[in-house]
């Protein structure tokens, strides 16, 4: 056997399989998004407020995987948008809690067409994609931990 065929192949590599997974919903919420005039960083950001507004922003960061350095100007944003307004934390200064505009809360219901029409893409019935997601989460767990 030849060092190349020692060597994976790239349709064997799972992250792989994941990296393409990833670009194609990136291409299929695309112009769905793009309807709303989001990004689909923003859309989840969005996601997670529709769901607890008033998150800091350290706890958005932590509950989307963004740093700071990504959070922060992504949600400078949508508040230059009037989507949502930053505002000082009463307790503790030092954090900064997010909260929804009368506008970010009313993109609610324009955007709840974009995970249904996601859903039907994917050609999945809830059991099979809720037990994707818990493969995928615990791999991701792995992966996190494995540093």
């Amino acid at each position: 056997m030849t060092a190349a065929q020692d060597f994976p192949r790239l349709d064997n590599m799972l992250c792989f399989t994941l990296y393409a997974a990833s670009h194609a919903f990136t291409r299929f919420y695309k112009p769905r998004l793009d309807a709303l005039d989001l990004t689909y960083p923003q859309y989840l950001v969005f996601l997670v407020l529709w769901e607890r507004d008033g998150l800091t922003v350290k706890a958005l960061g932590q509950r989307l995987f963004l740093d700071s350095g990504t959070t922060t100007p992504l949600l400078k944003r949508l508040e230059a948008r009037g989507l949502v307004e930053r505002r000082r934390d009463e307790e503790d200064e030092r954090q900064v809690r997010i909260f929804l505009t009368a506008a970010g809360r009313a993109l609610r219901e324009k955007a709840q067409s974009v995970p249904l029409a996601a859903g039907k893409a994917t050609g999945l019935d809830k059991a099979a994609a809720d037990q994707l997601r818990i493969s995928l989460d615990r791999l991701r767990e792995s992966l996190e931990a494995a540093g």
